[in-house]
């Protein structure tokens, strides 16, 4: 594993490693995650011939913060992530992206196609118009407030209860803890917590309908994960043409959290792409 140091957008570091030789994979993680938390640390995807790129998103754990605190939507990450393949000399690669992430590769998908050979969409949360809904908003400002404000503790009592039965609710408790403390700039997290979700993704479900790539969606079961409802997830495979959704089975783990086995659905949706 090589590790890489990358300029992005706007002159930002942005921090990576980059592993494995085949067909190219970039991961891109969630709001408030590192890369770490995209395939949860397997290493399937290098042992079995491909060439894995993940990096931190600007702000987010070792990269660096952006210039304004306003300079974390979605155009964006998405300067970024062009400047991570023109870095790594990569003209098209499987994108493969959690939550942000997912949101982030769409938008790639839509204005650059040329650059995208399949898309691994896990967890997408975004709908048109919600950058725009004012009580929405307010709770990620809330968060952002308790992040910038008290730190870890800060963003945990903001959070409040996680809305999962009880037998999720200490690992996702552990989980918020732990992403949280993974990164070096939390002021700047902050501000991602306040600038992204005023971003918007694409305009309408209809800009979706044009992505001409073969495409995954990994649904979680709303008990587990109700902040990316699986609702939102058949939206997306219904939007995309020929995308495949993807779930674990009811009562488990999300499929999402299970590195290995999201691994093995990325490995095999880029035996389909064409690179």
């Amino acid at each position: 594993m090589a590790d890489l140091t990358i300029e992005g957008a706007d002159g930002v570091t942005l921090s990576g490693d980059d592993a494995g030789e085949g067909t190219p994979v970039v991961l891109l993680h969630g709001l408030t995650a590192t890369r770490r938390y995209v395939v949860m640390g397997s290493r399937m995807l290098e042992r079995g011939g491909h060439r894995v790129i993940a990096y931190d998103a600007r702000g987010h754990g070792a990269s660096g913060p952006a210039p304004a605190p306003d300079a974390y939507g979605y155009p964006d990450l998405l300067a970024d992530l062009l400047a991570v393949l023109d870095a790594c000399d990569i003209d098209r690669a499987v994108l493969a992206g959690a939550s942000m992430g997912a949101h982030t590769i769409v938008r790639a998908a839509i204005e650059h196609p040329e650059r995208v050979a399949a898309l691994a969409l896990v967890t997408p949360a975004y709908e048109p118009g919600q950058e725009r809904d004012a009580g929405r908003l307010q709770r990620w400002d809330a968060l952002a407030g308790g992040l910038r404000d008290g730190g870890v503790e800060g963003f945990v009592e903001a959070y409040g209860r996680p809305p999962v039965p009880e037998q999720w609710q200490e690992t996702v408790d552990r989980v918020i803890r732990q992403r949280l403390s993974a990164h070096e700039h939390p002021a700047a997290v902050a501000d991602a917590l306040s600038a992204v979700p005023r971003s918007g993704a694409f305009s309408a479900w209809e800009d979706l309908a044009g992505i001409d790539v073969p495409a995954v969606v990994v649904a979680s079961r709303d008990e587990a994960d109700p902040e990316h409802p699986y609702a939102t997830g058949e939206r997306y495979a219904e939007a995309i043409p020929g995308a495949r959704l993807v779930s674990e089975d009811p009562g488990s783990s999300p499929l999402a959290w299970q590195g290995g086995q999201l691994s093995r659905v990325i490995a095999e949706l880029a035996d389909r792409a064409a690179v």
